[in-house]
This record gives structure tokens, C-alpha cells and sequence, in this order.
């Protein structure tokens, strides 16, 4: 379709353009004018031409919950809910003792504790307090030891027994398997301890950077393909600290319904006005932006000085890969900006690991923020922005914790840094190259078995994060239990980290695993979901995993 305007409108979309080409996302102001630029509103009232979808997107398996399972668990909280209010009134009664944190604090102060939350703790959380927080007592390789602990008040406390629980781990973000204490790696953070110490005890902006600091910005810059990478020390405050410096007052975000918290706290406390889009859906991406240049700011009516669109590469809750060439696609036509959080697809995703812009074959410089952390597949801890150098002298200048937070540490740096010369194969090996197929293995082997199985797996083939879902809240923590008495730790989540009817347990693949090690996992949860009925799909008919490996072997 094309647009069909009159000539006038066709010139005032054409000056529309041309006013928005140079709108830069740290420079506020146009180079011959005094005055803000700006989205200007856009008064045409023609067809735009629809974007079209890549052919490279594949689309994410979100299978629909079924009727059944949505009404008991829908059932199952309001019955929980029931009793809850239940034990309440009996506390209030004193016929039972109220445990836990208690507001003393006169009853005309603003309460301490939010109700619900309190509210929440005592009689949801506290029933199954024992399969979340577990404490570790090793390095969250593919094998993992548990430090065993026990109640003897219904999770109200508990006791260490000192003993041990060797298991499989089926939770750490561990993608590449580089989370280990024997290695290039952790041999290169133990030795740069005998060089910089344990902390520079200083900001980056003060006596805080380090020689490391500068090799690891400079290779990870040539890894992404971008002019310049500015690290930190936390992952999560990445977010945090940095759309703050990005956008403000009379600026617009358009940000995913699934984005993680650390990106939404980021995108409130940048004081933007803010506005949800439909999980992946570009096509109400498009609908938010027409509407956005088209209506300007809801009070003024002006134009926004800037619209910034925030997705993630691989989200963590759901496994699916967002349609980035699409999304560029957009931001290039209504001239939007593009903030993109890696967290859970560098390293993991991509031929080589570039994340999901080498996924699609995407350009990084058509990316404005490019955003990612070190503490999934890099084995390390801490975050990084890469984009223009105009981009990374601002935040140099603006950002909180290039300002204000210590550095990062040397041995997390010299880990970061020696994992990632691995990966781009600078080592002199092919050990980098060789985890990356591996985890694409690993994967695709893992999810398939899942599907066959009868489970209802979410997210996209390639996303190593592989969501199956559980629904009610009871077959949740059965199915985490039964795990861990066959031998696996398994992370399980729900309301309210998920919506009530969304409860589930995530897997996370790692390149650590073994085949024997796979097996032993996708064996032990067909026998869950067969003890405790977790195989829900109506697309795909279950086959036990043993149905499966024997037709295996009699076809080879």
C-alpha cells in the first residue's frame, strides 16, 4: 500500500522527516536552531504502509492455557485466599500466634510493611518458602552442591543440618559453562588480585579505573562491532542508572510488557512518560508510535523531545527472541531511538555470540543502546553499555554509577576479559566457538524432547531459556520438590513474578551439560509431570522420553 495524501500533506511529511534525521539522543537541541527538536505531530491522515515481517523471525511457541487448567488455578488461589483470611481473623483472635516482622510503630504512622505484602508472606509464600533461596555451597557449574537445611515450623525458620546435596543444576544462567573455579578464566581473576587487590574502593570517575577496565572495554567494542563500550559494576543497575541519563521530562518510553524489573524501575525513574506495548507485537508497537507523534504529550500536546523504544533480546521469563529487524525497521520510519538489553543473549545467542543483532544479521550501529551484562554467559558480574562515542562521552559525564558506584572489581574484569578473548578465539583455541555449538545443541536437543513429551514449552527453538508451564500453584512446588529428591535443582516461579495463571518452572541450558546429564533431567521431569499431570498440550501428544530414545536407537 502507499500513502494517499494530498500534495500538502506529502510536503509536510517530507518536512517531517527531514526535522526528525537530525534528532540525536543526547543532544536536545538542532544545530541551527535554538529551539527544542522534537517529534513533530504528524497531521496526515493517508495509509501508512505496513512493515513487513523478516523472514528470519521465527515465531515463539506461546501455546494458549487451557480452559481447564486456567479455572483451577484460578480456583485454587481463591480457595488459598479463603483460608488466608481465615488464619488472619485467628491471629487476630489470638488463637494462634502471629510470627514474623511486626510494625510496632503507633497506629497513626503510615504502616511500616505494605498489608498485602505482609499479608501475602504469611500465608502464600511461607507454605512454600523451602523451594525458593536455597543457598549454595559451590561453584553453579553443571553440578551443584546445596547446603541442606531444615523446619520445624512450617518454613517459619530453619536449621542447617551441615550436610551437603550434590545435585544437577538446571537454574544458573551458567550458558557457556564459563562459571567455574578451574581455568583460563578464574586463573586470570586469581592472578589480577596479585596486581590491582580485591577493589579499586574508588568511582570510575575518580581513581577507579583500571588499566583492565580499558583492555575490556576496547575488545568487547571490537566483539560488538560498536565505536565504544562503557562497563559497570552491577548488571542490574546498568538499567537502573542509565535510561535516567537517556531520556527525562517530556520524553516518551514505549516499553514491552515482559521487560525485567531493573528496566522498568529505569525507564520510571528516568520520570518519561511511559507507555506498555503487547509482548513482541510490532504491529502495536507501530499503533503506539503513529499515535504518539500523531497526539504529542497528553497534557501540552507538544511534541515529544524524544521516543525511546525498550525491548530485551532473549526474555527471561518466557524464552522468547524479540523481532528485532522489525523493530529497527520502525524506529527508522517514525525516527524513534532503540534501547536493546542483551542480558540473556550475548554469549548464548548467535552464530558466534554476538547476541540477537548477529542472530538476525542485523547492523549493531542500527541499535542507538545496546545493552548487556556479564554475569550469565561470561561467568562474571556486571553490565555494559556499547553504542556511538558520542553515546559513551555522555554517560561518562552523566551516568550514577560511572559517577558514584565503586568499579568494577579486577578480578571480575580480568574474568569478563579473559572469557570473552575466548569466545572471539584470541586464546589460540576453539574452545569459545566449541560452547557456543554446544549450548545451540544442547538447546534444540532439550527442547524437542520437552515438546514430544506433551509439556507446554515456551519461547523461541534457539532462546536457551526454556519455560514449561506448571499453572497451578500446587503442582508448582510438587514438581520442584519430586526434582530435587531424583537429584536436580530446578528453578520454579510464580504469582506474583508471573501472572497468576503462569506459573512455571525455567530451565536454563548450559553448555556444561553432557548428553548422560540431559537425559538423566528429561527423564526425571517425564516422570514428574507423569506423577503429578503437567503434561498439558493439546498441540503436541505425549511420548515418554524412554518411547522416544528407543526409536531412536532402533533407527541408527
Amino acid at each position: 500500500m502507499t500513502i494517499q495524501t494530498n500534495s500538502r500533506t506529502q510536503r509536510s511529511n517530507e518536512n517531517l522527516a527531514k526535522s526528525l534525521l537530525d534528532f540525536n539522543l543526547n543532544d536536545q537541541t538542532p544545530k541551527n536552531s535554538g529551539k527544542h527538536r522534537s517529534h513533530h505531530r504528524c497531521r496526515s491522515h493517508g495509509t501508512i504502509t505496513s512493515t513487513k515481517r523478516s523472514p528470519k523471525h521465527e515465531k515463539a511457541d506461546l501455546e494458549e492455557t487451557p480452559f481447564i487448567q486456567a479455572f483451577l488455578t484460578y480456583l485454587s488461589y481463591t480457595i488459598l485466599h479463603i483460608f488466608a483470611h481465615l488464619r488472619e481473623l485467628l491471629r487476630r483472635l489470638k488463637f494462634d500466634r502471629r510470627k514474623g516482622a511486626i510494625d510496632n510503630n503507633p497506629s497513626d504512622f503510615v504502616p511500616l510493611y505494605q498489608n498485602f505484602d505482609g499479608f501475602f508472606t504469611r500465608n502464600y509464600y511461607l507454605r512454600v518458602r523451602d523451594v525458593f533461596n536455597r543457598p549454595i555451597c559451590s561453584v553453579p557449574g553443571a553440578e551443584i552442591e546445596l547446603v541442606e537445611r531444615k523446619s520445624d515450623d512450617y518454613n517459619w525458620t530453619y536449621y542447617y543440618t551441615g550436610e551437603k546435596i550434590k545435585v544437577l543444576n538446571m537454574g544458573s544462567y551458567n550458558y557457556l559453562g564459563f562459571a567455574e573455579n578451574n581455568g583460563p578464566s578464574s586463573k586470570s581473576a586469581m592472578k589480577s588480585i596479585e596486581d590491582f587487590g580485591v577493589s579499586s574502593c574508588s568511582s570510575r570517575q575518580e581513581l577507579g579505573t583500571l588499566k583492565c577496565h580499558l583492555e575490556l572495554e576496547e575488545l568487547l567494542a571490537k566483539f560488538l562491532g560498536v565505536e565504544a563500550v562503557l562497563t559497570f559494576g552491577m548488571g542490574y543497575s546498568t538499567n537502573v542508572t542509565n535510561i535516567p541519563t537517556l531520556v527525562g521530562k517530556n520524553c516518551l518510553i514505549l516499553s514491552d510488557e515482559l521487560n525485567h524489573v531493573s528496566l522498568i524501575l529505569g525507564s520510571r525513574l528516568s520520570g518519561a512518560t511511559i507507555r506498555v506495548f503487547k509482548h513482541n507485537n510490532v504491529q502495536d508497537l507501530e499503533s503506539k508510535l503513529k499515535k504518539a507523534i500523531i497526539e504529542g504529550h497528553p497534557v501540552t500536546r507538544r511534541p515529544w523531545r524524544k521516543i525511546l523504544i525498550v525491548v530485551e533480546g532473549v526474555y527471561s521469563m518466557e524464552g522468547t527472541i524479540t523481532p528485532l529487524p522489525e523493530i529497527i525497521a520502525l524506529k527508522k520510519k517514525y525516527k524513534a531511538y532503540l534501547y536493546l538489553d542483551e542480558a540473556h543473549s550475548i554469549g548464548a545467542v548467535g552464530p558466534t555470540g554476538r547476541g540477537v543483532v548477529e542472530h538476525y544479521g542485523c547492523d549493531p550501529k542500527d541499535v542507538d543502546v545496546l545493552m548487556g551484562t556479564f554475569s550469565k554467559s561470561f561467568g562474571a558480574a556486571g553490565g555494559y553499555v556499547a553504542g556511538s562515542q558520542k553515546l559513551i562521552d555522555s554517560l561518562k559525564n552523566t551516568s550514577h554509577s560511572h559517577c558514584y558506584a565503586s568499579s568494577m572489581s579486577a578480578p571480575v574484569c580480568m574474568q569478563t576479559k579473559k572469557t570473552l578473548e575466548i569466545i572471539m578465539g584470541l586464546d589460540g583455541t576453539k574452545e569459545g566457538q566449541r560452547r557456543i555449538e554446544q549450548l545451540a545443541e544442547n538447546t534444540r536437543y532439550f527442547r524437542d524432547k520437552l515438546k514430544k513429551m506433551g509439556f507446554i514449552v515456551y519461547g523461541n527453538s534457539t532462546s536457551p531459556v526454556v519455560p514449561t508451564l506448571c499453572f497451578l500453584p500446587s503442582k508448582v512446588v510438587a514438581f520442584n520438590r519430586l526434582m530435587l529428591e531424583k537429584g536436580i535443582a530446578v528453578v520454579t516461579v510464580g504469582y506474583p513474578a508471573t501472572s497468576l495463571v503462569g506459573s512455571r518452572v525455567r530451565f536454563c541450558i548450559s553448555a556444561a551439560y553432557t548428553r548422560e546429564m540431559i537425559d538423566k533431567v528429561l527423564q526425571a521431569v517425564c516422570e514428574c509431570g507423569d506423577q503429578i499431570g503437567l503434561k498439558f498440550s493439546r498441540k503436541n501428544p505425549a511420548i515418554k522420553f524412554k518411547t522416544q530414545k528407543d526409536a531412536e536407537n532402533k533407527r541408527f
